[in-house]
């Protein structure tokens, strides 16, 4: 996080992006010194060490809407059933002094969907992250608590819908360390947690699996620093100058059926091939080409073309990986700016909707990120693809 701009926020705890670091105490004030004697010396904003005014300008997102304070950092994206409209996560973490809520986009408007969400009963606090539409016709969403406790206290939630309303939202599976990414694929859901650390490997993620037969059949307890059996694969994050040591981040999965996962803290793009029965038969970081990932937060990949369009969160860009050929390509890159007119502003989430991608601004930034600040306007952006 930035110096003096948002030290309440540090102080608070809510410095963290969709994807919260595990740096300590000791960790933060010393690199937020040495950040502060090198903007002393160079008052340009810190952007990863590259000079400012050299992070290029790429694509013209648009403008889908503003939304107010007290949705402060728009993250999750879902797209119902019909196809009509869609749903957006804001767990408030840049200023979690506002309940987090589930909001309903159509058009280029929203509405409330799912306003009084169920705290977790040890911090108190609600903070849904990525969300999908089950096969069984609800929603379920994964929360993070990792912000408010690293007590393995974060959950996937359901919320059970009734004639297309949500109706009672209840704990689906608990005992998360940091909830993030989730996919449902056939009667499968895959589940990120981007803090799964095992007792030799203190910077691990990993993903989970559920099928909706044993999610029907009553509440899950996982087994923290174990490879529970619902673990599907395991990461291990290097950790770089942002001190960030977040793993496992978006998920989707191609037109073979290969999963995709991508790594917060270091931009490494893992491809896992599933034998029949719907084990892991291998794991493979991807030799990426082309423009370099910093950082991988949110994903879609379009199941028609194979092309997967990546949130750079830290690089405040939107790149686009073939998955045929392992190429990426810059579609939209900005430097830092308050998101104004739908700028890309710290982007944590991707969905796609026809030929028109929907860009969640997170803007809540750690230290080398090209985002400096959260700051108000908060936006959802738009692409019209080709």
């Amino acid at each position: 996080m930035k110096p003096t701009t948002l030290s309440v926020l540090l102080l608070s705890g809510a410095w963290l992006a969709a994807c919260q670091s595990g740096t300590t105490t000791n960790e933060t004030t010393a690199t937020t010194a040495a950040d502060s004697t090198a903007t002393a010396a160079a008052p340009a904003a810190d952007t990863m060490g590259v000079p400012a005014g050299t992070i290029p300008t790429v694509g013209n997102p648009q403008l889908l809407f503003t939304l107010p304070n007290e949705h402060n950092t728009p993250d999750g994206l879902a797209l119902s059933p019909d196809g009509r409209t869609l749903l957006l996560s804001v767990p408030n973490l840049a200023n979690n002094s506002y309940p987090a809520t589930i909001l309903e986009i159509t058009g280029n408007s929203y509405k409330p969907f799912a306003t009084n969400l169920p705290v977790e009963p040890t911090t108190k606090k609600a903070a849904p992250m990525d969300l999908a539409y089950g096969p069984d016709g609800n929603v379920y969403y994964a929360e993070n608590q990792y912000e408010n406790s690293k007590k393995y206290v974060s959950r996937l939630m359901r919320i059970n819908m009734k004639n297309g309303r949500p109706g009672t939202i209840e704990t689906a599976v608990d005992s998360f360390r940091l909830a993030n990414g989730i996919v449902w694929k056939g009667n499968t859901l895959y589940v990120t947690d981007s803090q799964w650390d095992m007792p030799d490997n203190d910077k691990g993620s990993a993903v989970m699996m559920f099928t909706l037969n044993e999610l029907k059949k009553g509440l899950i307890h996982l087994k923290p620093k174990t490879k529970d059996p619902h673990v599907l694969a395991m990461f291990t994050t290097t950790v770089n100058e942002t001190g960030v040591d977040n793993g496992a981040d978006g998920i989707d999965y191609d037109s073979q059926g290969n999963l995709y996962t991508g790594s917060f803290g270091d931009g490494t793009f893992y491809k896992m091939t599933l034998k029949p029965d719907g084990t892991l038969a291998q794991q493979e970081a991807l030799p990426l080409k082309g423009d370099k990932i910093t950082c991988i937060d949110g994903f879609i990949i379009d199941r028609k073309t194979d092309k997967a369009y990546i949130t750079g969160a830290r690089q405040n860009a939107i790149f686009v990986i073939d998955l045929k050929t392992n190429n990426v390509t810059t579609l939209a890159q900005n430097p830092d700016t308050d998101g104004a007119g739908g700028k890309i502003d710290q982007p944590a989430e991707v969905l796609l909707k026809g030929n028109r991608l929907y860009i969640s601004n997170y803007d809540n930034p750690v230290k080398h990120f090209v985002n400096t600040k959260s700051d108000a306007p908060h936006t959802e952006s738009y692409i019209d693809l080709p």
